[in-house]
């Protein structure tokens, strides 16, 4: 019977261990913290190019050995990309990494979409969070709380005038003298009048000094000047006014299409058809836009540059609530933004593949980069760790850091407005916008008479309202912060 029993207690102890064992194991495997390497999987915006998957494979073969995952990237074109995000965290699918920018991040954080990563950055993210501007940090923050890594690279924004060279230097044309949209004036006068066939402004809209609170035209806004405090219509302000006086003077005159309110026609660089368009600038990139255009083009500061929410939530890679290890997630954002092999090899691509090292360090493009694994390198992560192509010049990021250094906070970095209260009357804001912006801002229609229309339809649709509501969550957030 003493035996027995002992056999017996021997094979519970033995049953009982295995099951622990099992289970341990199981636990580690989907952790990934086991011998099993956890598979990432990353939504990311842009165009699906034929070699994602082989450098995923590179990829992977790298973070196996550094922390113990693997990567699955899943790209979704430009057009499509905000709707079809929307219905994968709507359907509560797991994944862990997504791409995301601006108002969707502001609304994804807000609803519980994205994780609130402030404590794994101060972990498994201690080097990524030493290398990002400090203005990345507030200005993505929502409610304090951090929920994605910003991209680190120019962190404000800087309005400038981009001309084509061949034209300026034809008709030697002084572009130094311009600081102001009327300074163009005389510089459109003389392409109108030799140049038939290029249409003198590509249709943008103008610079005006404000800190929008919500995108798609919408009046709210915070002046950059003055009451930066005091959020306002701007589209009463005299100096929009003025502005688009200034705009309908060169529509009238010809030098903007005539089709510029209504026309879905984008304006690629790489059409020489044009004089003059407004870009948002980073240093040197004259010389990117040289080199996409296939012609040399030279700039022109209208503005100084500013930090804005826009500017430093322009792309961010955030952590799904859904992750089943943000931990790990986290340990690939931390390495993806700190080490330049890594970061190197998922932006340009396997080297002497897609792209060759020459021997002063720079890089040069292979055509199968150009052809199969061209990628959004603005969308990926830290630019400071990237190599240089042959005719960038040497102090290229330290010209980025300076640019930061001189970047002025906006009034409401840091500042996400929560729309839910007055939801129903930013809607049919919107639709006014829609109705009549477009044809204000490129200087379509006889602005005095049009602005009276829209800022009385903008009153009838609750606008009072809504500059309250965010005046008053500002004030609280000003005061809390």
């Amino acid at each position: 019977m003493k035996k027995r029993l002992l056999l017996f207690l021997v094979f519970i102890l033995s049953i009982t261990g295995a099951l622990v064992a099992c289970s341990n194991d199981n636990s580690e495997k989907a952790s990934g913290k086991g011998d099993k390497p956890y598979e990432l999987t990353w939504y990311m915006i842009g165009t699906p190019q034929k070699d994602t998957d082989k450098v995923m494979e590179k990829v992977s073969e790298y973070t196996k050995k550094k922390i113990n995952a693997t990567v699955k990237m899943k790209q979704i074109d430009w057009g499509d990309y905000d709707q079809k995000m929307q219905v994968i965290i709507a359907s509560g699918e797991p994944f862990d990494i997504a791409y995301t920018n601006g108002g969707n991040y502001v609304l994804n954080a807000q609803k519980g979409a994205f994780l609130d990563i402030d404590k794994l950055l101060d972990k498994e993210g201690k080097k990524l969070k030493e290398t990002l501007d400090p203005a990345f940090l507030e200005g993505a923050k929502i409610g304090g709380k951090l929920y994605g890594i910003p991209s680190n690279k120019e962190v404000g924004q800087q309005e400038v005038l981009v001309f084509n060279k061949r034209l300026v230097d034809k008709y030697k044309l002084d572009i130094t003298s311009v600081h102001t949209l009327a300074d163009l004036e005389p510089l459109l006068k003389t392409i109108k009048e030799n140049e038939p066939k290029i249409t003198p402004i590509a249709t943008f809209k103008p610079p005006l000094p404000f800190d929008y609170v919500l995108e798609d035209e919408n009046p709210m806004a915070f002046p950059l000047e003055g009451d930066t405090g005091k959020v306002v219509n701007f589209f009463e302000s005299d100096i929009t006014l003025d502005t688009l006086k200034t705009m309908h003077k060169f529509y009238k005159a010809g030098y903007i299409k005539a089709d510029a309110a209504t026309s879905k026609d984008p304006w690629p660089m790489e059409v020489e058809n044009w004089f003059v368009r407004k870009e948002m600038y980073q240093p040197y990139a004259e010389l990117l836009w040289s080199r996409a255009a296939g012609y040399d083009v030279v700039v022109q500061p209208i503005t100084k540059p500013v930090t804005y929410n826009n500017s430093v939530t322009g792309a961010i890679q955030a952590i799904s609530a859904t992750s089943k290890n943000p931990e790990k997630a986290m340990a690939f954002l931390n390495l993806l933004n700190t080490d330049p092999y890594l970061r190197n090899l998922v932006d340009k691509g396997i080297e002497g593949e897609h792209y060759k090292e020459l021997d002063n360090g720079k890089i040069q493009d292979l055509p199968a980069r150009v052809k199969n694994y061209n990628m959004p390198t603005y969308a990926l992560g830290n630019h400071f760790i990237l190599k240089l192509y042959e005719n960038d010049p040497e102090d290229k990021w330290d010209a980025f850091k300076k640019f930061n250094e001189e970047s002025t906070p906006a009034p409401s970095l840091g500042f996400h407005f929560d729309s839910t209260p007055v939801r129903t009357e930013i809607a049919s804001i919107s639709n006014v916008s829609k109705e009549f912006a477009p044809a204000l801002l490129t200087g379509s229609v006889e602005p005095e008479e049009y602005l009276k229309k829209m800022n009385q339809k903008l009153k009838e649709a609750g606008l009072d309202k809504v500059l309250a509501e965010i005046q008053k969550q500002y004030d609280e957030w000003k005061k809390n912060k």
